[in-house]
């Protein structure tokens, strides 16, 4: 039994078993009491850890007799305080080691857990919907084969020839679409195959304590979250034609091609105006500056006093909420929880409306907070400026800074100085996207903060004469811009690539812009106080109406004139319904 107790490990200095501390550079073991009376010698120095880690912090390879205590966040290795003091990282972002790894943990957790029970069912589910899309092609190859056939019988036998040149048009293009999925396949296949490594390599890495292993961790979960080659297919139709034999070739009817097309929104020919709501901000002591959807039939709005307003589309005005100081609210955005939050200029807070109850989340010291939007992980984006001019955009959950996004790689400012408009939201992929007024430019960067490009107005636009105010995207990643000097809004794509002008909706200084779930454009005009609700896209739910009414009369006795005539949609179907 004494024995037992000798093995026992105890404090060094009172001999209390089991300590729950270590010093890695003396070597001995604490108890809590005991921690503060040997950091009180000192004559050498001292680090301590939790006694599971003890031994696992590294030595410097510059500096031997050093540990690496301090973690440098810009080179993302272990270095000792001598390192950190001197030399290239004098002027890097850096944090307790011990602090870091806890960090680290976390962050393989979370992408652990998203990847098993997120990402990786839904490379799973693709996978499996594979065999189904082959089945599909040559069931509707059949299909188009099958009425071929019975062309062809009441042509007879001189249209044979030609029948069979058609059917090897179906041959090619199901070569050409299996060829297209077979593409998907091995993407998705390669993509899994990627995602089990690295969960492998993380569930190692969550039972290490190599510290240096886990310091060189990076995060590929954004990587992964964008399923591969994902691709739309119009399929081939066959359109027979009344037999002529004077023109029999060209009575046979003719199959259109294959078209294989990544989703995307058909825009319209001309964006129209379904609704015009005269919000209660009216004249330059009441402008309007915000607009934010809480559903698709109701909208919080601000302006340049204290009241923040709850409108539906009728105009009738649900709610009124006063702001915490009684100072007028600068910008304002829904929560995921359907919360209202904005920012105060002049206290320099950012507050949460719920319910009846009006919470400061963050009260910021030197800097001011401007515009915000909520993520669709339900993280806050804040674009602010320092005292003395500086800009940057930082993410919060909840009143936690999680990421300052402020430089490009090279060091140099990727938002212009001086307090102006920088509207921002987040689109599909997760890039942040700022409408920087005195740069003349909307300043795209990824969700990690690296910059994308800078889209300053189409080719024809003179240099200098952009002016972007508001900003908000779609649900494929498009951005709009609003100018209000121009009246118009700019739409461009993903990657910068300027799509078309909004200009046809008498707009009058355009400022703050959001989107309803079906891309409906939500316009807050500055100088009249209206908020205008304009259709721009073809929704997805117009779109599937009309291939319905297609198939059905495909199958009717309505003639084929009656069809053509029905689908000159753009002429004939109203929109405002959708």
């Amino acid at each position: 039994m004494d024995e037992c107790f000798q093995d026992v490990i105890r404090c060094d200095l009172c001999e209390i078993p089991v300590p729950p501390k270590h010093c890695d550079i003396c070597h001995i073991h604490l108890c809590d009491a005991c921690v503060d009376k040997h950091l009180s010698d000192e004559s050498k120095n001292h680090y301590i850890v939790p006694f599971k880690l003890r031994g696992s912090i590294p030595k410097c390879q510059y500096h031997s007799t050093k540990l690496c205590i301090i973690f440098c966040k810009d080179c993302n290795v272990p270095i000792c305080t001598i390192c950190s003091s001197f030399g290239e990282h004098v002027q890097h972002k850096k944090e307790d080691i011990l602090k870091a790894i806890a960090e680290k943990k976390e962050l393989i957790r979370n992408d652990l857990k998203e990847l098993e029970k997120s990402i990786y069912p839904k490379y799973e589910e693709a996978a499996t919907n594979i065999p189904v899309q082959r089945s599909d092609v040559s069931k509707h190859s059949q299909k188009l084969t099958t009425a071929l056939d019975k062309q062809r019988e009441a042509l007879h036998t001189e249209i044979d020839t030609i029948i069979q040149g058609m059917k090897s048009e179906i041959d090619a293009m199901d070569a050409q679409l299996i060829a297209a999925i077979d593409q998907q396949e091995d993407a998705i296949n390669k993509t899994r195959t990627e995602i089990t490594q690295v969960i492998q390599d993380l569930k190692r890495l969550c039972d290490t304590s190599d510290v240096c292993l886990v310091s060189e961790y990076t995060s590929r979960t954004e990587e992964f979250r964008s399923m591969p080659f994902q691709f739309q297919v119009t399929l081939p139709t066959f359109s027979p034609q009344e037999i002529n034999r004077e023109q029999i070739h060209q009575q046979i009817g003719s199959l259109s091609e294959l078209t294989i097309t990544f989703p995307v929104r058909t825009l319209l020919d001309e964006p129209r105006i379904l609704t015009d709501i005269q919000t209660e901000y009216r004249g330059m002591l009441k402008s309007l500056e915000s607009v934010s959807c809480l559903s698709d039939s109701e909208l919080w709005t601000c302006g340049i006093d204290k009241i923040l307003r709850l409108y539906n589309l009728q105009g009738e005005l649900l709610r009124s909420v006063t702001t915490k100081s009684r100072n007028r609210a600068w910008d304002i955005a829904v929560t995921r929880s359907r919360d209202l939050v904005y920012t105060d200029y002049w206290d320099r807070s950012i507050n949460l409306v719920s319910g009846t109850q009006i919470q400061t989340l963050i009260t910021l010291r030197g800097w001011i907070p401007w515009y915000l939007c909520s993520t669709s992980s339900g993280d806050l984006l804040v674009s602010m400026d320092s005292d003395d001019g500086q800009s940057k955009v930082v993410r919060y959950s909840g009143s936690t800074e999680k990421q300052t996004i402020q430089y490009d790689e090279q060091g140099n400012p990727l938002y212009s100085s001086g307090h102006n408009i920088k509207y921002l939201s987040e689109n599909r992929n997760s890039d942040i996207c700022v409408a920087d007024c005195r740069a003349r430019a909307v300043v795209v960067v990824s969700a990690a903060g690296k910059l994308r490009f800078r889209y300053t107005g189409p080719s024809s636009t003179p240099q200098g004469s952009f002016d972007p105010h508001g900003i908000t995207t779609d649900s494929q990643a498009n951005i709009l811009t609003s100018e209000g000097n121009n009246h118009r809004i700019h739409i461009i794509d993903q990657d910068g690539l300027f799509l078309r002008f909004i200009h046809n909706c008498d707009l009058q200084s355009p400022g703050g812009l959001c989107v309803d779930s079906l891309d409906n454009l939500f316009v807050a005009e500055e100088s009249t106080g209206k908020v205008k609700k304009i259709q721009w896209l073809f929704s997805q739910k117009f779109l599937r109406s009309i291939m319905l009414v297609r198939e059905n009369l495909r199958f009717c006795s309505f003639s084929q004139k009656f069809l053509r005539e029905y689908l000159r949609v753009k002429s004939v179907v109203t929109l405002r319904q959708f």
